[in-house]
């Protein structure tokens, strides 16, 4: 059984979209930016956060959790909290090419075994007019995405390129999760539920 760390609908749908069954345990943990770590560092750190957090609430299963920063010439581009703090991240990424960082973390709470991992995507925006950005901002779109944009959705018409893996922009890297879940001794490739004694 796996147990997702998130209530991020974005990770919902791509473990769906694997015929994945899972059990979602939504973390409480704190996630907050320190800046004397690298980007890496802080994506590595919430994530891991969140699934000792989770790890706590069950021992059934293996907890996966993730945390999705974007940076750019060394500034990190949490969740915006509001549209103002959207239309400044978006005005600073346009045209530009900057790194997604995913941390990934994956817990087995009744071995006390926990796996990380952080996959960085590299992603170039078009050079945003502030038209663009404004008529993207009107689709609420921003909310809850780090960097203030979604691949997935009309985000797509913002970005010129990506190299890397593109399920990791959208916060869950699906090969290396798959990687890591195999230590434990489950594949979603063949969607076998069996965990390793």
């Amino acid at each position: 059984m796996i147990v997702l760390a998130s209530s991020s609908p974005r990770r919902k749908k791509l473990l769906k979209g694997l015929g994945c069954h899972f059990q979602v345990i939504p973390s409480t943990a704190e996630e907050k930016i320190d800046s004397s770590l690298s980007a890496e560092e802080n994506a590595l750190k919430i994530a891991r956060l969140k699934a000792l957090d989770v790890g706590q609430k069950t021992e059934k299963g293996i907890v996966v959790a993730a945390d999705t920063l974007v940076t750019l010439e060394g500034e990190i581009f949490p969740k915006p909290k509001n549209k103002s703090e959207a239309r400044k991240m978006l005005r600073k990424l346009s045209g530009k090419e900057h790194q997604v960082i995913t941390g990934l973390v994956v817990f087995n709470p009744k071995q006390k075994k926990l796996l990380k991992k952080a996959v960085v995507t590299k992603v170039k925006l078009v050079p945003l007019s502030e038209k663009m950005i404004e008529d993207y901002l009107k689709t609420e779109e921003f909310q809850d995405k780090a960097g203030s944009y979604a691949i997935q959705g009309k985000g797509a018409l913002l970005v010129d390129s990506i190299k890397g893996d593109y399920y990791n922009v959208m916060g869950l890297p699906l090969s290396v999760l798959n990687k890591l879940l195999g230590k434990f001794g489950i594949s979603l490739l063949g969607i076998s539920s069996k965990i390793a004694p």
